[in-house]
């Protein structure tokens, strides 16, 4: 991935634990659990974006995600970023954006809709590297067959987001 030079974050916490957030002057670029795979090294250590706590789209993103975690939200109102992503990313981060809330689709559906039907593990790596977690849902995303697969946050934090979207699968869910 690559982030705007202008880069900055701050941290929120939520009901899920906490969020890293960050964003570019054109939008929000990242929002991330602790713990959560595929952080970008920029989040700490040498090089790390500057902390900017009184940033417009950082503060509208922390209470946002807090809201829609407690669940007084129903979507989000921010202006996005994706633009470090490849072209294919981007498509696919998009394609996440039109799932409504409460629904799902599967890695297969989104690669056909795509145009990609042969691409499903593509659409599943672009999934996995989604950096703007819930905002961009790809917790919607379902392996075939309605299973609940791999989430970048965990998948105990993926059951709470679709049983709070009242999208739950039907079957048990995994401990």
């Amino acid at each position: 991935m690559q982030y705007p030079p202008d880069t900055v974050q701050a941290r929120t916490p939520t009901a899920l634990g906490d969020v890293r957030l960050a964003a570019s002057a054109r939008g929000l670029v990242g929002l991330w659990f602790d713990g959560q795979r595929h952080l970008p090294a920029e989040l700490d250590g040498p090089g790390a974006w500057p902390t900017d706590d009184a940033h417009p789209v950082l503060r509208a993103a922390a209470a946002q995600v807090r809201e829609y975690l407690d669940g007084t939200r129903t979507r989000f109102d921010l202006p996005l970023d994706l633009s470090g992503g490849t072209p294919f990313q981007q498509a696919v981060w998009q394609a996440l954006l039109a799932i409504p809330r409460g629904g799902t689709t599967t890695y297969g559906a989104l690669a056909r809709q795509l145009g990609r039907p042969a691409a499903v593990r593509a659409v599943g790596a672009a999934v996995g590297r989604n950096p703007i977690s819930v905002a961009v849902p790809c917790h919607r995303v379902l392996g075939s067959g309605g299973a609940l697969t791999g989430y970048a946050g965990g998948l105990p934090r993926k059951t709470a987001l679709l049983r709070l979207e009242a999208s739950a699968p039907s079957h048990p869910l995994p401990a």
